[in-house]
């Protein structure tokens, strides 16, 4: 996990991946992998699978057998319910485990993920102690080939006691002769060694830079860095990746989400990096081989010093409008950032942080919200927008009541992101607009002990991530990971949700706010799938696709304090294997 703010361009990431990335092929060509045409007068199933069948329809919660044609359920009950549908042709499978719908992941970022994809993981989860840390780093040293830079990622000190850091002295006695560069979780700090200082050409004698600092100690580099414009100077001298790299690491970010169950996902801020380009790769690398999750874009509405217009335009030129593409690859939002991050104290409140003067601040004035949020209803997109302090909340809220009268929204379904903290008034005048949330759920099981404790205090921390209260104003809320903010596991966002049990120390936050586990479960299948426009997912009955997982236990029928220890053995897109573990 990170503490960056989501949804938005790391100078960083934009350095090192932008130029490869728009230096692609900028040409839209959709595969249609899934488009089918069927001469039969009666369906006659091209797949039968047998077996137990939890199917997120509480009507009819359970088969024992599906029959599939042209990648489509055509009946599911009993064996002797779909024994008419089958014939010489059709395929037989009994999967060992539960078949379940295929999980949605409505919020996460490809394309950002692609900078550190490769680096050492020391986030608390991998290392819970400090001295985790300490060995993670030796023993990756000690592996590597002489010469060859360390990098590592998502060393977060403020989640150890006395909230060490790690100095240039420590980095050099863990690897005196070979670079080692840390990256801070919440992006804002990087930690060297001598050896990346030198190979960087930075000196005790070096002036920080405008925006940046060199720690130092009595003159003395200590090896922190903070900021871009000094954190720049290391990565340097990192390799920039190939176009190969990239098309590898986006086959890699979604095979390990489809290890996780997920059929279908949104990637959240499509064009950051790289524009049109983005888009066109994502088609290409399924144009070679289909991609193991269908993929919903959201595009983003800033590229460059481009005017809002003049990105709605670009977009617009390379033929990607609303619901364009295929089946695999879908072009669906428009994507919109009001605020930063709760936990780099970037988001938008209406209070200060705790022991601070300041609530954060707003991405936009109030015209250019409006603005930016203009341009995309008058193209007809679905606007999904970022909103993570109450206030942003409040601002984009506003925004949107206005605009949306002037807008009719037809079946679009308005999404604001994460809508971390939140107002009972808010939350119902999202639903008499016709906007649902979606909730970064491990927000509360990560970070809620900090806010509570030190980012925001008792009181507020209890307005965290308020998914019983949105399903009380009529909402359909779904969970997301935000991915690389936390891993792609719906089934840990689903038990967070609820149990709203806190990492830090087992309590629970609000237990008013704890949902039941079907309410958990449809924000992760049926919920999530109507928010990015996917109807005909996240249930398993007839007309539905035939996207599905084969898991070792069926969390509409356990404990789901044992839902993240679930284990994916496949899964199928259209009936057809798309991961296989």
């Amino acid at each position: 996990m990170t503490t960056g703010s989501c949804c938005t361009v790391h100078p960083i990431a934009a350095e090192r991946l932008g130029p490869v990335l728009r230096s692609t092929n900028t040409t839209i060509s959709p595969a249609n992998h899934g488009r089918r045409t069927s001469t039969r007068s009666t369906p006659q199933a091209d797949l039968l699978v047998v077996g137990h069948i939890s199917t997120g329809d509480p009507s009819t919660p359970s088969a024992e057998a599906m029959a599939v044609s042209d990648g489509r359920i055509v009946g599911i009950g009993s064996r002797s319910d779909v024994d008419g549908l089958t014939g010489p042709s059709t395929t037989i499978v009994a999967p060992d485990g539960v078949v379940i719908p295929g999980l949605v992941e409505p919020h996460m970022h490809i394309w950002a993920s692609l900078l550190n994809l490769d680096w050492l993981d020391l986030s608390h989860e991998a290392c819970p102690t400090f001295d985790d840390v300490v060995s993670a780093l030796r023993s990756a040293v000690g592996g590597a080939a002489p010469g060859e830079p360390l990098m590592a990622k998502q060393f977060d000190p403020s989640l150890y006691p006395g909230e060490p850091v790690l100095t240039r002295d420590l980095l050099d006695r863990i690897s005196p002769d070979r670079s080692v560069v840390v990256v801070n979780a919440s992006l804002h700090y990087m930690y060297a060694n001598s050896t990346a200082l030198a190979a960087a050409g930075v000196t005790d004698t070096t002036p920080d830079p405008p925006g940046g600092t060199f720690g130092r100690v009595d003159g003395r580099l200590n090896g922190v860095i903070g900021e871009v414009p000094a954190m720049m100077a290391l990565m340097a001298a990192v390799p920039m990746p190939t176009s190969d790299q990239i098309t590898d690491g986006v086959r890699r970010i979604l095979d390990a989400a489809a290890r996780r169950g997920v059929t279908s996902l949104r990637e959240a801020a499509t064009g950051t990096l790289g524009g049109v380009g983005e888009l066109a790769l994502l088609h290409q690398i399924n144009g070679s081989r289909r991609l193991p999750v269908r993929v919903s874009t959201a595009q983003f509405s800033i590229m460059g010093d481009r005017t809002p217009s003049e990105v709605a335009a670009a977009w617009r030129d390379a033929d990607v409008t609303p619901f364009s593409g295929d089946d695999m690859v879908r072009a669906d939002a428009w994507k919109v950032v009001t605020d930063g991050s709760n936990q780099g104290r970037s988001g938008y409140f209406l209070q200060p942080y705790l022991g601070e003067e300041s609530g954060g601040k707003a991405n936009w004035t109030p015209e250019g919200l409006r603005d930016v949020l203009e341009v995309g209803l008058s193209d007809g997109w679905q606007v999904m927008v970022h909103t993570n302090g109450d206030a942003a909340v409040e601002f984009a809220l506003c925004a949107m009541e206005d605009l949306l009268p002037h807008h009719p929204a037809g079946d679009l379904r308005h999404r604001f992101e994460h809508v971390s903290f939140s107002t009972d008034d808010q939350l119902t005048r999202m639903a008499a607009a016709g906007i649902s949330p979606s909730f970064l759920m491990n927000h509360v099981y990560f970070w809620g002990a900090a806010f509570r404790d030190t980012i925001l205090g008792p009181e507020r921390a209890q307005r965290l991530d308020r998914v019983a209260s949105a399903y009380a104003a009529g909402m359909r809320p779904s969970l997301h990971s935000d991915y690389t903010v936390t891993e792609i596991h719906p089934l840990l966002s689903a038990r967070t949700a609820v149990q709203r049990r806190l990492q830090a120390d087992g309590t629970v936050l609000n237990p008013a706010e704890c949902v039941s586990p079907d309410q958990a479960l449809a924000a992760i299948t049926t919920h999530a799938a109507w928010q990015i426009h996917a109807d005909d997912r996240g249930s398993l009955g007839v007309g539905q696709r035939a996207d599905f997982a084969v898991v070792s236990d069926d969390p509409w029928a356990s404990d789901p304090d044992g839902w993240p220890e679930i284990t994916v053995s496949e899964t199928y897109l259209d009936g057809t294997p798309a991961y296989q573990g």
